[in-house]
């Protein structure tokens, strides 16, 4: 089965557009209606050139929506234990909107492009997922609150700064993404040596 000749890039804006493929992922996977609520503003307010597959989320019915569900979900991503139930339900909405958002990001590219975005996009979602609802799993172990609210607060500045990284400095940020992917390299098994070891704690 053949397939037409994959379009070339020049350096620079492949290095743009693979940002803003795994870029997209990556805050997917930590917070998708903060995500698709901050690019429908850039859209909107034409804060940044993205491509026009990201046209829809700048329509005012789809930010509405979008900020609905972002605080649906910054006031339940601070309630202890019922975060934790949040990010369980969302595994099956995070992930394959990560993967969804990465395959628009490649633009009117070769559709071996947009697959290829598409999988690494879910992959990245994927992770990122599976470390913040398994962190923040842990950290409900603690009977206070204070914990729970600063990871909170702090993942919302990180995925910001994260976005603002991602459209002003390309480069930085895929390096910054590099980095955090070896830490969840590090990170995901041990998360879940440790939630094992809870669970066969209280089950014994």
């Amino acid at each position: 089965m053949g397939s037409g000749p994959i379009k070339s890039f020049d350096v620079p804006t492949l290095m743009t557009t693979f940002a803003l493929v795994a870029g997209l992922a990556w805050a997917s996977g930590l917070r998708l209606y903060l995500t698709l609520f901050v690019i429908g503003l850039i859209v909107r307010f034409e804060v940044a050139d993205l491509p026009a597959a990201f046209d829809i989320l700048g329509h005012p019915w789809v930010l509405t929506a979008s900020g609905i569900m972002l605080a649906a979900e910054f006031f339940a991503d601070k309630l202890p234990g019922f975060d934790s139930v949040w990010d369980a339900f969302h595994t099956f909405i995070r992930i394959p909107a990560g993967a969804i958002l990465a395959g628009a990001a490649a633009g009117p590219a070769d559709p071996v492009l947009v697959a290829v975005a598409a999988i690494l996009g879910g992959a990245i979602a994927s992770g990122t997922h599976v470390a913040k609802s398994g962190t923040r799993a842990l950290i409900n172990t603690s009977p206070e609150p204070f914990s729970n609210w600063v990871a909170s607060f702090g993942e919302e500045a990180v995925l910001l700064g994260g976005l603002w990284m991602m459209i002003k400095h390309p480069l930085v940020f895929l390096a910054a993404l590099a980095l955090f992917i070896l830490l969840l390299i590090w990170l995901i098994p041990r998360v879940y040596r440790a939630m094992r070891g809870i669970f066969r704690s209280r089950s014994g």
